[in-house]
């Protein structure tokens, strides 16, 4: 999420600071999406409010990830990240099934687990058998944890697995995770030819990405390094200037939504204010930059005195399907590798669907609006779709979206919008009738 906002309802603004050089891929040729073109898909449910306050507990929606109960796909879970609220875990009515706090802060005065992102892995091999397990970046302690699924507990069906002496991932020592630049996005995925299984994580703050493999020891999973690489923090426009996407000083350019693709073997990972990167899924060879975000290119200057960035004209070298930032990356797999690859396009509150082949182009947008029942999704920091059948409910498919201001409002005791969140369940029929994809 943007760490500059100029309103409650305002669009999230585009992340100022450093400068370094690397050639900027173009971005989608076809035409751009206007606002009359953009279709809209109800929610058919949603999962109860969150609040980011001391009396809700800090909780706020985060990510999604939907596990599916291939025995009985009607008894799938929703796992999601509710950052100090811990995981929240929902059944396909949007009904809290499970909730697992954080871990509590190491000593006095330290920072306490904040869970960011989650991903899915299936087939762990564990002492008394295989399992699926729930991968979780904690953005509070610099770690990845793990939770094994359990589909026959419907009540507590998540059990925490981590090992006790899973490694920090950025942070030098324990005082260093302090500062916050942090396990922050998160992704996940099973290496066919071998069985292994690896998580990456994006560093809050910074443009560093690194990949791990999770290893089961004894009954509990930690992780070893394999490799890390960073992304650009500055670009060559046409005109020959350089450029960084504004921020504050010692900030670079962060990522947050990745997904894997699997089939193709590759990782797409969105650079908040940057566009959206495809990478060797073992972080190998150059990364290309599929899109752009309109902003890219746009000088800006940070205020410390307000905490934003004032910004200049556009000199017209961004994209035109996504407003930063970038978000909720997912894919849509109808098997053989063709499908989708969805973008939350969090600044005009759309999704943007680009093919998975070739060179990912551009297919359509559409925006999750207010019904009669559920209200819409704005500002979507995380996203899951699933092509599976999930019964009648979600015969073809089912999108889970985060949704950044939910309505209707909760005032506090003064009177005030309390910070509410949550996450809205769409139909992949819905999007199917409704836009050019296909279920």
């Amino acid at each position: 999420m943007s760490r500059f906002r100029s309103s409650r309802r305002g669009l999230a603004l585009a992340s100022c600071a450093a400068v370094v050089l690397v050639a900027a891929a173009p971005p989608a040729t076809s035409a751009g999406t206007g606002a009359g073109t953009i279709a809209s898909i109800e929610a058919v449910t949603e999962t109860p409010a969150q609040f980011d306050d001391d009396a809700g507990g800090n909780a706020d929606a985060d990510d999604p990830a939907i596990w599916r109960n291939n025995a009985n796909p009607g008894q799938s879970l929703v796992i999601t990240t509710a950052k100090e609220g811990g995981l929240k875990v929902y059944n396909l009515s949007g009904v809290q099934v499970q909730a697992l706090p954080v871990p509590p802060a190491p000593a006095p005065g330290l920072e306490t687990g904040r869970f960011n992102n989650v991903d899915l892995i299936s087939g762990v091999q564990f002492p008394d058998g295989k399992a699926d397990v729930a991968v979780v970046s904690d953005r509070g302690r610099d770690r990845i944890r793990t939770y094994r699924i359990y589909p026959g507990r419907p009540s507590a069906p998540l059990t925490d697995v981590t090992a006790a002496n899973a490694p920090r991932m950025f942070s030098a020592t324990e005082a260093d995770v302090e500062d916050q630049n942090t396990a922050y996005g998160l992704a996940s995925y099973t290496d066919k030819a071998t069985g292994k299984h690896y998580a990456v994580a994006s560093q809050r703050n910074h443009t560093t990405i690194k990949l791990v493999q999770l290893v089961v020891t004894g009954s509990t999973i930690t992780y070893v390094p394999v490799r890390t690489i960073n992304l650009p923090a500055s670009f060559v426009l046409p005109n020959g200037t350089r450029w960084s996407p504004c921020d504050e000083p010692g900030s670079t350019p962060q990522v947050e939504g990745m997904v894997f693709d699997v089939h193709a073997g590759k990782l797409y990972a969105g650079q908040e204010d940057v566009g959206i990167w495809k990478l060797s899924s073992n972080l190998s060879g150059t990364p290309t930059l599929v899109d752009k975000v309109r902003s890219f290119g746009v000088p800006g200057t940070y205020d410390p005195e307000t905490d934003e960035c004032t910004y200049g004209p556009d000199p017209g070298y961004g994209g035109k399907r996504i407003a930063a930032d970038v978000e909720g990356l997912t894919i849509f797999d109808d098997g053989d590798g063709e499908g989708y690859l969805l973008a939350s396009s969090q600044g005009d509150n759309t999704f943007v669907a680009y093919d998975r082949e070739g060179s990912n182009p551009y297919l359509t947008s559409f925006r999750i609006g207010a019904g009669p029942a559920v209200d819409g999704s704005e500002e979507c920091d995380g996203a899951m779709v699933s092509s599976a059948s999930f019964g009648s409910a979600y015969p073809d498919g089912l999108l889970v979206v985060q949704d950044g201001f939910n309505g209707p409002d909760v005032l506090d005791p003064e009177g005030e919008p309390r910070p509410n969140t949550n996450f809205k369940f769409v139909s992949w029929d819905d999007v199917a009738d409704e836009t050019p994809l296909e279920d």
